[in-house]
């Protein structure tokens, strides 16, 4: 499984630390930054799954940020098919393949679970 790229913002040196040993541990990719600009820079090179930060800090421009974020607005959402497989395929890489827990956390029996897997050809493995 491919382990998720996160970039991790905090200004307390200890904590942005320890919070990256800790998703390091975990497997991912961790980026760290101090501040909000540097956090901004970040955000432009591709790869970063995750963002991890502390929406108190003072030079947080949450305005950018949420431009950053989201997705352009002339693009055409997914079909609800499109958002439920890669729904399903980021709960089955969080769970590290677990269908009985990915199950649990969907809210569905493991049966549908099974199914879905089927129907969206999700193998963990790839994925």
């Amino acid at each position: 499984m491919k382990a998720p790229h996160v970039l991790l913002l905090d200004p307390d040196p200890l904590r942005r630390d320890h919070l990256a040993v800790a998703l390091r541990t975990a497997g991912c990719t961790v980026l760290t930054v101090e501040d909000g600009p540097r956090a901004m820079e970040a955000l432009a090179v591709p790869g970063i799954e995750l963002l991890v930060l502390d929406l108190g800090l003072a030079d947080l421009d949450l305005a950018a940020l949420r431009r950053a974020l989201a997705p352009a607005a002339d693009v055409a959402p997914d079909a609800l098919d499109a958002a439920e497989r890669r729904h399903i395929a980021a709960m089955l890489r969080h769970t590290r393949g677990n269908k009985r827990r990915a199950a649990q956390l969907l809210g569905i029996a493991r049966s549908t679970l099974l199914a879905k897997v089927r129907k969206y050809n999700l193998d963990p493995g790839q994925e």
